[in-house]
């Protein structure tokens, strides 16, 4: 089966606008917020635009179609206000996924702010345990590592499997892996045995079956700097090489791709989908 691989797209104008927009770009997967991810707001979708977003998924074959959940959310946060908000939220992200018939919602699981992370992630359990009593959904939950920064509660798998293997059962479908985050938070993508070793900790703590979702970027730090900046594909420290690697690893070849890349024009994401599709040709 030929790799699916798109990118992130905008919403402007209508959320099946973004299914257009990825059809011009030769894509045949997407991510999108389902609204304003920096806000609590969620608009309500009428039926027409529903209808046109599954007709335009269904027409252009573009699946799996992943939401990404607002970057407001936090299912680890101590403040009471700021964790109910955030389930809150989560709920409504699930209902949407449904609604518009996407098959994932991509979450970070939340940030601990000056206390031990271990607590933090109890608390993302315990937010998952409370989601999963509002209700039962089509989507599947994709938790994504993350790069190591401070509060970070997340950025090795093993600390992902800890929350995961909690989680109340059929809420949680697996991981979303981002390539820049895992080599910021000390994942070496540049060398073969860097990401051998990735592969190894993924089978041994999930399982090879819960990598549903990559996040394929370049980084603009270096490896282990636990610094979160996304570079252009080739144009970072993982490289051209290291990048090239991993796409073409065993255990890695099969999954959906999506590119989070920095883009000041629309010309930014047209050479960062032809550079990945340079580099799995070989």
């Amino acid at each position: 089966m030929k790799r699916r691989i798109g990118i992130h797209t905008s919403i402007a104008g209508g959320i099946d606008k973004a299914l257009e927009r990825a059809r011009y770009l030769d894509c045949s997967t997407v991510q999108i917020f389902s609204h304003n991810p920096r806000g609590w707001q969620v608009a309500n979708r009428n039926a027409v635009e529903i209808k046109r977003f599954r007709d335009l998924k269904r027409q252009f074959e573009i699946f799996p179609v992943y939401i990404h959940t607002s970057y407001l959310v936090n299912l680890a946060a101590k403040q009471k206000d700021l964790h109910r908000k955030s389930i809150d939220m989560m709920v409504q992200e699930m209902e949407i996924a449904d609604i518009f018939g996407a098959e994932y919602v991509v979450l970070h699981t939340g940030s601990a702010a000056g206390e031990e992370a271990r607590s933090a992630r109890k608390r993302s359990v315990e937010a998952l345990k409370l989601i999963s009593e509002r209700g039962t959904w089509k989507a599947g939950l994709l938790l994504e590592n993350t790069a190591g920064e401070r509060g970070d509660i997340t950025s090795r798998i093993v600390e992902i499997a800890e929350i995961i293997d909690q989680a109340p059962p059929g809420l949680v479908s697996g991981i979303c892996l981002d390539t820049c985050h895992a080599f910021s938070a000390g994942y070496n993508f540049a060398q073969e045995e860097g990401i051998d070793a990735l592969a190894t900790e993924i089978r041994i703590y999930l399982g090879q079956d819960k990598l549903r979702l990559i996040h394929l970027n370049d980084s603009r730090r270096p490896m282990g700097s636990g610094v979160d900046r996304h570079e252009h594909i080739g144009k970072g420290t993982i490289g051209s090489k290291g990048l090239k690697r991993f796409l073409q690893h065993p255990f890695f070849c099969g999954i959906p791709l999506i590119l989070e890349t920095p883009k000041k024009t629309d010309a930014d994401d047209v050479l960062n989908l032809r550079a990945v599709r340079q580099l799995i040709r070989g």
